[in-house]
């Protein structure tokens, strides 16, 4: 007989990767190591993780191993291919992604664009490759004066559309993402319609937390489809939602940082429900890592370890604490864009085994597996492999 597990907190510390992988050249990102870079950051201090087994993961080569964990450890390799949010998190939760989604490093092609502005009624700014703090800088004062559309891409697959609050409101620039949404299938189907709001004064632009995604619906049974159909609750914290465009949830909270969530997810630890509460922490992707942004992303991350405790005093011996990543995006290395690395998986709970080595996944899905085995779910739609009956006494 399985214990009985009553909730599930499963925490994506976003972009947080833990060395490269095999394949990273493929990728073009050939020693990177997010976690290192942090480790050279002035300051650094990760207590709680540390106790729970970060620097015990085989072969992180950075930190110091701590003599007793208290928690499991291991890291798991990304099986599909890409390296971008919406792959990371769909794999998690059981979905492999075999052919990378489409990305447009010479920006979207002159059909789609023209295709958006007759039906949005506006005119088209940038279309390109561009930070997303340069280009409303670079962009923003020829939008407020003709209310034309920023829209701009990245290395990930993604479709961003930047409008000042005042010239398009939120909801308005929302809607207008649907539309594009709508344009964007087939061979098209990026994997995210990102708005992004921005404030204030040419030069003092500043995006908002008004920020919305609207993703392609996964290409599979997930996680959370299961767990909704068995009658479970599965409550989203952060971008959940938007990732898995609301499929498998049963409730959604939005957030406006990482602490906000980590908030809401002690929050919800005081509540009884019967289930998962999916969590991401998308600061140290958006705020620093893609800003290459070292002592800020170091500090960000003492921060959620910091909030770690208020959580876990929360959780009983029917409860797991799951923490793990998406992707890498190293901020000491010269590209702004995620990075091809193993992500971290910590596993701990009142009444879970402490110190157990899980060594090295071949997916992320092993988390998806997992998480089912702790409800007793058939999982033969899901990848993976679960790792439960090692982290139980």
């Amino acid at each position: 007989m399985k214990t009985a597990i009553k909730r599930v907190f499963l925490i994506v510390l976003d972009s947080m990767g833990v060395g490269e992988l095999p394949d990273a050249a493929e990728y073009g990102d050939v020693g990177s190591h997010t976690l290192r870079a942090l480790c050279g950051a002035e300051g650094f201090s990760v207590p709680n993780m540390a106790k729970m087994g970060i620097f015990n993961i085989p072969d992180v080569g950075c930190g110091i191993p701590t003599e007793k964990p208290t928690g499991c450890f291991g890291k798991l390799a990304e099986l599909s291919r890409g390296k971008d949010t919406t792959t990371g998190h769909w794999e998690i939760a059981g979905v492999i992604s075999p052919n990378p989604m489409p990305t447009y490093p010479e920006g979207f092609p002159q059909g789609i664009i023209d295709e958006l502005s007759r039906s949005t009624g506006r005119q088209i700014l940038c279309n390109k490759p561009y930070s997303g703090t340069q280009v409303i800088h670079d962009y923003g004062r020829e939008h407020i004066e003709t209310g034309a559309l920023i829209v701009y891409t990245s290395a990930d697959s993604v479709l961003q559309i930047a409008a000042h609050e005042e010239v398009i409101p939120p909801e308005e620039l929302y809607e207008i993402c649907r539309t594009a949404r709508k344009i964007m299938t087939g061979d098209h189907a990026v994997g995210r319609i990102i708005a992004r709001p921005f404030v204030g004064e040419w030069p003092q632009y500043s995006r908002t937390s008004n920020r919305h995604d609207f993703s392609v619906e996964p290409s599979g049974t997930t996680l959370l489809d299961l767990m909704q159909q068995a009658g479970l609750d599965v409550i989203g914290v952060g971008k959940i939602g938007d990732i898995y465009a609301g499929r498998g949830l049963t409730e959604s909270h939005r957030t406006v940082s990482n602490t906000d969530g980590m908030e809401k997810a002690a929050a919800i630890a005081e509540r009884s429900f019967n289930g998962l509460c999916f969590v991401n922490l998308v600061d140290f992707d958006a705020v620093y890592g893609h800003r290459n942004d070292v002592e800020g992303y170091a500090a960000a991350l003492g921060l959620v370890d910091s909030q770690l405790p208020p959580l876990m005093d929360k959780l009983t011996e029917e409860d797991v604490l799951i923490i793990t990543a998406d992707h890498g995006c190293d901020p000491s290395t010269e590209s702004t864009d995620h990075s091809r690395e193993y992500v971290p998986v910590l596993v701990w709970g009142k009444g879970l085994k402490q110190g157990v080595n899980l060594g090295v996944g071949a997916t992320f899905a092993d988390i998806g597996a997992t998480v089912a085995d702790c409800f007793g779910l058939e999982a033969d739609q899901l990848a993976g492999t679960s790792f439960f009956d090692k982290i139980v006494e």
